[in-house]
């Protein structure tokens, strides 16, 4: 027995469907596309999401309100989360990511008056409540407002 002898098992190899290649080959002119329809044309395949020719879900579903796409949105720190930063002069932006109390900058850091604080401190921040600017000076501290 030779290399050149080898064949494979009979039945075991089929050959490939060959698909528009003239009217002899039996799969000529249309191609197994059948005649006509939506198929059997180019481009003729339907989206995913067609709904058979109703009202597709999202034009039936009503829509509501409206969304502000120039909307600022601060990340929140409280009165009380300051507690952390007791015994220190000033407190910075960085010093928020520090401690874990903002995670991501947003539109800004905004402070609002939740709680109570008993010590002095200065805090930059981007936006702060009336109420948490007056609890802060109250103490002797400073709220500045950066821009």
């Amino acid at each position: 027995m030779k290399l050149s002898d080898l064949k494979p098992c009979e039945g075991s190899r089929k050959k490939r469907k060959r698909v528009g290649r003239g009217t002899g080959s039996g799969h000529g002119t249309t191609a197994t596309y059948g005649n006509k329809g939506q198929r059997a044309t180019s481009g003729g395949t339907k989206s995913k999401w067609f709904e058979g020719g109703q009202m597709p879900l999202t034009r039936r579903i009503p829509k509501r309100g409206f969304k502000n796409p120039f909307r600022k949105e601060y990340s929140l720190v409280k009165i009380v989360d300051l507690e952390v930063f007791k015994g220190k002069e000033k407190v910075e932006i960085e010093d928020f990511f520090t401690t874990g109390l903002v995670r991501e900058m947003k539109s800004g850091i905004k402070l609002l008056s939740d709680g109570n604080i008993d010590f002095s401190i200065k805090v930059a921040v981007h936006k702060a409540s009336k109420k948490a600017i007056e609890k802060i000076q109250a103490q002797g501290g400073d709220v500045e407002v950066l821009i």
